[in-house]
Protein backbone atom coordinates (compact mmCIF):
# COMPACT_ATOMS: atom_id res chain seq x y z
CA UNK A 1 0.00 0.00 0.00
CA UNK A 2 2.95 2.44 0.81
CA UNK A 3 4.64 1.41 -2.59
CA UNK A 4 1.44 2.84 -4.22
CA UNK A 5 1.21 5.72 -2.15
CA UNK A 6 5.01 6.24 -3.16
CA UNK A 7 4.47 6.02 -6.71
CA UNK A 8 1.24 8.19 -7.07
CA UNK A 9 3.16 10.65 -5.17
CA UNK A 10 5.78 11.02 -7.63
CA UNK A 11 3.62 10.74 -10.90
CA UNK A 12 2.05 13.52 -9.57
CA UNK A 13 5.10 15.49 -8.90
CA UNK A 14 6.46 14.55 -12.19
CA UNK A 15 2.99 16.01 -13.49
CA UNK A 16 3.33 19.30 -11.69
CA UNK A 17 6.46 19.68 -12.28
CA UNK A 18 6.10 18.82 -16.43
CA UNK A 19 2.90 21.41 -16.33
CA UNK A 20 4.58 23.81 -14.63
CA UNK A 21 2.02 24.22 -11.80
CA UNK A 22 4.21 23.65 -9.06
CA UNK A 23 5.53 26.31 -6.63
CA UNK A 24 9.04 25.89 -5.39
CA UNK A 25 7.76 25.12 -1.88
CA UNK A 26 5.50 22.48 -2.86
CA UNK A 27 7.93 20.82 -5.07
CA UNK A 28 10.31 20.69 -1.82
CA UNK A 29 7.59 19.52 0.21
CA UNK A 30 7.32 16.54 -2.66
CA UNK A 31 10.73 15.90 -2.40
CA UNK A 32 10.57 15.35 0.90
CA UNK A 33 8.00 13.04 0.83
CA UNK A 34 9.32 11.28 -1.56
CA UNK A 35 13.01 11.11 0.34
CA UNK A 36 10.77 9.86 3.08
CA UNK A 37 9.00 7.16 1.39
CA UNK A 38 11.91 5.91 0.00
CA UNK A 39 13.42 5.82 3.52
CA UNK A 40 10.20 3.47 4.49
CA UNK A 41 10.64 1.65 1.25
CA UNK A 42 14.36 1.17 2.50
CA UNK A 43 13.47 0.45 5.98
CA UNK A 44 10.97 -2.01 4.42
CA UNK A 45 12.89 -4.41 1.97
CA UNK A 46 15.31 -4.39 5.05
CA UNK A 47 12.43 -5.98 7.41
CA UNK A 48 11.37 -8.12 4.55
CA UNK A 49 14.70 -9.43 4.46
CA UNK A 50 15.58 -10.19 8.08
CA UNK A 51 12.05 -11.64 8.08
CA UNK A 52 12.82 -14.15 5.16
CA UNK A 53 16.47 -14.97 6.91
CA UNK A 54 13.96 -15.56 10.15
CA UNK A 55 11.82 -17.54 8.72
CA UNK A 56 14.32 -19.69 7.02
CA UNK A 57 16.30 -19.90 10.58
CA UNK A 58 12.62 -20.84 12.02
CA UNK A 59 12.37 -23.89 9.42
CA UNK A 60 15.80 -24.73 9.79
CA UNK A 61 14.73 -25.10 13.84
CA UNK A 62 11.77 -26.79 12.73
CA UNK A 63 13.67 -28.89 11.11
CA UNK A 64 16.28 -29.78 14.23
CA UNK A 65 13.26 -29.73 16.69
CA UNK A 66 11.87 -32.74 14.02
CA UNK A 67 14.63 -34.39 13.94
CA UNK A 68 15.57 -34.30 18.19
CA UNK A 69 11.53 -35.32 18.94
CA UNK A 70 12.13 -38.59 16.12
CA UNK A 71 15.28 -39.06 18.24
CA UNK A 72 13.84 -38.52 21.56
CA UNK A 73 11.40 -41.19 20.72
CA UNK A 74 13.16 -43.26 19.50
CA UNK A 75 15.14 -43.61 22.99
CA UNK A 76 12.02 -43.54 24.70
CA UNK A 77 11.50 -46.93 22.60
CA UNK A 78 14.58 -48.85 23.55
CA UNK A 79 13.75 -47.50 26.93
CA UNK A 80 10.35 -49.10 27.18
CA UNK A 81 12.10 -52.29 25.41
CA UNK A 82 15.28 -52.21 28.20
CA UNK A 83 12.52 -51.73 30.72
CA UNK A 84 10.48 -55.10 29.83
CA UNK A 85 13.62 -57.14 29.81
CA UNK A 86 14.67 -55.63 32.97
CA UNK A 87 10.95 -56.13 34.47
CA UNK A 88 11.28 -60.06 32.71
CA UNK A 89 15.16 -60.56 34.47
CA UNK A 90 13.41 -59.09 37.99
CA UNK A 91 10.58 -61.34 37.97
CA UNK A 92 12.62 -64.42 37.10
CA UNK A 93 15.17 -62.80 39.73
CA UNK A 94 12.25 -62.87 42.28
CA UNK A 95 11.01 -66.42 41.29
CA UNK A 96 14.30 -68.05 42.07
CA UNK A 97 15.02 -66.15 44.82
CA UNK A 98 11.70 -67.39 46.51
CA UNK A 99 12.45 -70.69 45.50
CA UNK A 100 16.23 -70.20 47.01
CA UNK A 101 14.48 -69.00 50.01
CA UNK A 102 12.24 -72.42 50.22
CA UNK A 103 15.16 -74.12 49.67
CA UNK A 104 17.41 -72.67 51.70
CA UNK A 105 14.55 -72.88 54.87
CA UNK A 106 14.16 -76.48 53.99
CA UNK A 107 18.03 -77.26 54.54
CA UNK A 108 17.73 -75.07 57.85
CA UNK A 109 14.78 -77.39 59.10
CA UNK A 110 16.95 -80.04 57.83
CA UNK A 111 19.84 -79.13 59.59
CA UNK A 112 17.66 -78.50 62.85
CA UNK A 113 16.19 -81.68 62.98
CA UNK A 114 19.61 -83.30 62.20
CA UNK A 115 20.96 -81.48 65.66
CA UNK A 116 18.13 -82.42 67.40
CA UNK A 117 18.62 -85.80 66.45
CA UNK A 118 21.88 -86.13 67.14
CA UNK A 119 21.66 -84.35 70.58
CA UNK A 120 19.12 -86.99 71.30
CA UNK A 121 21.62 -89.76 70.73
CA UNK A 122 24.05 -88.20 72.88
CA UNK A 123 21.52 -87.61 75.77
CA UNK A 124 20.05 -91.50 74.78
CA UNK A 125 24.19 -92.56 74.63
CA UNK A 126 24.74 -90.29 78.28
CA UNK A 127 21.57 -91.60 79.70
CA UNK A 128 22.90 -95.43 78.74
CA UNK A 129 26.21 -94.94 80.10
CA UNK A 130 24.46 -93.81 82.73
CA UNK A 131 22.62 -97.03 83.09
CA UNK A 132 25.33 -99.01 82.60
CA UNK A 133 27.22 -97.86 85.47
CA UNK A 134 24.22 -97.57 88.12
CA UNK A 135 23.63 -101.35 87.04
CA UNK A 136 26.95 -102.74 87.14
CA UNK A 137 27.04 -100.93 90.72
CA UNK A 138 24.36 -102.70 91.97
CA UNK A 139 25.83 -106.20 90.62
CA UNK A 140 29.30 -105.77 91.80
CA UNK A 141 28.65 -104.08 95.20
CA UNK A 142 27.06 -107.33 96.43
CA UNK A 143 30.26 -109.03 96.10
CA UNK A 144 33.06 -109.38 98.06
CA UNK A 145 36.68 -108.97 97.45
CA UNK A 146 37.56 -112.71 96.60
CA UNK A 147 34.43 -113.54 93.94
CA UNK A 148 35.17 -110.12 92.57
CA UNK A 149 38.41 -111.57 91.47
CA UNK A 150 36.80 -114.50 89.45
CA UNK A 151 33.48 -112.80 88.14
CA UNK A 152 33.61 -110.26 85.56
CA UNK A 153 30.76 -108.28 85.06
CA UNK A 154 30.27 -105.91 81.63
CA UNK A 155 27.34 -103.60 80.62
CA UNK A 156 27.55 -103.76 76.79
CA UNK A 157 24.51 -101.94 75.30
CA UNK A 158 22.13 -102.67 77.73
CA UNK A 159 23.26 -106.22 78.08
CA UNK A 160 24.47 -107.18 81.30
CA UNK A 161 27.27 -109.98 80.77
CA UNK A 162 28.37 -111.81 84.13
CA UNK A 163 31.67 -114.27 83.60
CA UNK A 164 32.18 -116.70 85.90
CA UNK A 165 35.22 -119.21 86.28
CA UNK A 166 34.78 -122.45 86.50
CA UNK A 167 36.73 -123.39 88.96
CA UNK A 168 34.30 -121.18 90.85
CA UNK A 169 31.55 -123.00 90.00
CA UNK A 170 32.18 -126.53 89.34
CA UNK A 171 34.13 -129.52 90.74
CA UNK A 172 37.32 -130.14 88.33
CA UNK A 173 36.83 -132.18 85.26
CA UNK A 174 32.90 -132.21 85.90
CA UNK A 175 29.52 -130.21 85.69
CA UNK A 176 28.11 -130.44 89.06
CA UNK A 177 28.37 -127.31 91.00
CA UNK A 178 30.41 -126.89 94.03
CA UNK A 179 29.04 -125.91 97.45
CA UNK A 180 31.74 -122.46 96.80
CA UNK A 181 29.48 -121.24 94.14
CA UNK A 182 26.40 -121.08 95.87
CA UNK A 183 26.79 -118.11 97.74
CA UNK A 184 27.51 -116.21 94.93
CA UNK A 185 24.78 -117.81 92.66
CA UNK A 186 22.59 -116.84 95.66
CA UNK A 187 23.74 -113.03 95.08
CA UNK A 188 23.19 -112.90 91.21
CA UNK A 189 19.54 -114.98 91.81
CA UNK A 190 18.43 -112.35 93.88
CA UNK A 191 19.13 -109.15 91.71
CA UNK A 192 17.17 -111.50 88.87
CA UNK A 193 14.67 -112.03 91.21
CA UNK A 194 14.34 -108.46 91.79
CA UNK A 195 13.52 -107.69 88.33
CA UNK A 196 10.84 -109.91 87.03
CA UNK A 197 11.17 -108.88 83.22
CA UNK A 198 14.76 -109.71 82.69
CA UNK A 199 15.56 -112.25 80.62
CA UNK A 200 18.46 -114.67 81.41
CA UNK A 201 20.78 -116.85 79.53
CA UNK A 202 23.56 -119.03 81.24
CA UNK A 203 25.94 -119.86 78.43
CA UNK A 204 28.62 -122.32 78.96
CA UNK A 205 32.41 -122.35 77.32
CA UNK A 206 35.05 -124.70 77.47
CA UNK A 207 39.31 -124.62 76.49
CA UNK A 208 40.08 -126.80 73.39
CA UNK A 209 41.60 -129.74 75.46
CA UNK A 210 39.21 -132.82 74.63
CA UNK A 211 37.30 -134.28 77.12
CA UNK A 212 36.30 -137.82 77.09
CA UNK A 213 33.97 -139.45 79.99
CA UNK A 214 31.25 -141.91 80.18
CA UNK A 215 28.41 -139.42 79.97
CA UNK A 216 30.60 -136.36 78.47
CA UNK A 217 31.20 -137.07 74.97
CA UNK A 218 33.07 -133.56 74.03
CA UNK A 219 33.70 -130.36 75.35
CA UNK A 220 30.05 -129.43 73.15
CA UNK A 221 28.66 -131.75 75.68
CA UNK A 222 30.40 -130.23 78.92
CA UNK A 223 29.72 -126.67 78.08
CA UNK A 224 25.78 -127.52 77.48
CA UNK A 225 25.58 -129.28 80.84
CA UNK A 226 27.71 -127.21 82.65
CA UNK A 227 24.94 -123.86 81.73
CA UNK A 228 22.10 -126.76 82.25
CA UNK A 229 23.58 -126.63 86.16
CA UNK A 230 23.55 -123.60 86.19
CA UNK A 231 19.93 -122.86 85.32
CA UNK A 232 19.00 -125.64 87.03
CA UNK A 233 20.22 -124.19 90.23
CA UNK A 234 18.66 -120.86 89.84
CA UNK A 235 15.87 -122.41 89.30
CA UNK A 236 15.75 -125.27 91.95
CA UNK A 237 17.44 -123.61 94.99
CA UNK A 238 17.30 -120.07 94.37
CA UNK A 239 13.59 -119.50 93.00
CA UNK A 240 14.28 -118.18 89.80
CA UNK A 241 11.26 -118.62 87.16
CA UNK A 242 12.22 -121.13 84.63
CA UNK A 243 10.60 -119.24 82.06
CA UNK A 244 12.95 -116.43 81.99
CA UNK A 245 16.58 -119.06 81.82
CA UNK A 246 17.72 -120.25 78.74
CA UNK A 247 20.78 -122.54 78.68
CA UNK A 248 23.29 -122.88 75.98
CA UNK A 249 26.52 -124.53 74.99
CA UNK A 250 29.29 -122.91 73.11
CA UNK A 251 32.05 -125.57 73.67
CA UNK A 252 35.44 -124.23 72.41
CA UNK A 253 34.37 -122.13 69.78
CA UNK A 254 34.21 -118.84 71.55
CA UNK A 255 37.40 -118.73 73.02
CA UNK A 256 38.08 -114.77 74.72
CA UNK A 257 41.78 -115.50 75.17
CA UNK A 258 44.91 -117.61 73.44
CA UNK A 259 44.76 -121.71 74.43
CA UNK A 260 48.49 -121.50 74.14
CA UNK A 261 48.48 -121.07 77.71
CA UNK A 262 46.99 -121.92 81.12
CA UNK A 263 46.27 -118.90 81.89
CA UNK A 264 44.35 -118.60 78.01
CA UNK A 265 42.62 -121.70 78.81
CA UNK A 266 41.95 -120.47 82.70
CA UNK A 267 40.01 -117.38 81.07
CA UNK A 268 38.19 -119.37 78.50
CA UNK A 269 37.00 -122.00 80.94
CA UNK A 270 33.97 -119.85 81.94
CA UNK A 271 30.01 -119.82 82.19
CA UNK A 272 28.32 -116.34 80.86
CA UNK A 273 25.27 -115.48 82.74
CA UNK A 274 23.97 -112.80 80.16
CA UNK A 275 20.68 -110.44 81.64
CA UNK A 276 19.31 -108.32 79.03
CA UNK A 277 16.77 -105.26 80.92
CA UNK A 278 14.37 -103.56 79.76
CA UNK A 279 14.85 -99.57 79.79
CA UNK A 280 11.98 -99.00 82.47
CA UNK A 281 14.41 -101.48 84.38
CA UNK A 282 16.82 -99.66 83.73
CA UNK A 283 14.76 -95.99 84.49
CA UNK A 284 14.39 -98.39 88.71
CA UNK A 285 17.77 -98.66 88.79
CA UNK A 286 18.81 -94.99 88.73
CA UNK A 287 15.83 -94.25 91.13
CA UNK A 288 17.60 -97.02 93.68
CA UNK A 289 21.12 -95.90 93.14
CA UNK A 290 22.84 -94.96 96.19
CA UNK A 291 24.75 -91.43 95.60
CA UNK A 292 28.17 -92.23 96.12
CA UNK A 293 29.63 -96.56 94.91
CA UNK A 294 32.54 -97.69 96.77
CA UNK A 295 32.59 -100.94 95.28
CA UNK A 296 33.80 -103.83 97.37
CA UNK A 297 33.60 -101.65 100.40
CA UNK A 298 29.48 -101.65 99.96
CA UNK A 299 29.13 -105.35 100.29
CA UNK A 300 25.80 -106.86 101.45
Amino acid sequence: MKRTKLAASVLFAATMLLTGCVTKKEFVNLQTDYNKLKDEKATLDKNYQDAQIQLAEFRTQSKGLDERLREAQRTNRDLRNNYAILQGSLDKSLLQNSQGNINISKLVDEINASNRYIKQLVDTKSKSDSLNIVLTNNLTRSLSREELTEVDIKVLKGVVYISLADNMLYKSGSYEINERAGETLSKIAKIISDHKDYEVLVEGNTDNVPISRPNIRNNWDLSALRASSVVQALQNQYGVDPKRLSAAGRGEYNPIADNDSELGKQRNRRTQIIITPQLDQFLELIDKAPEAEGGADNNL
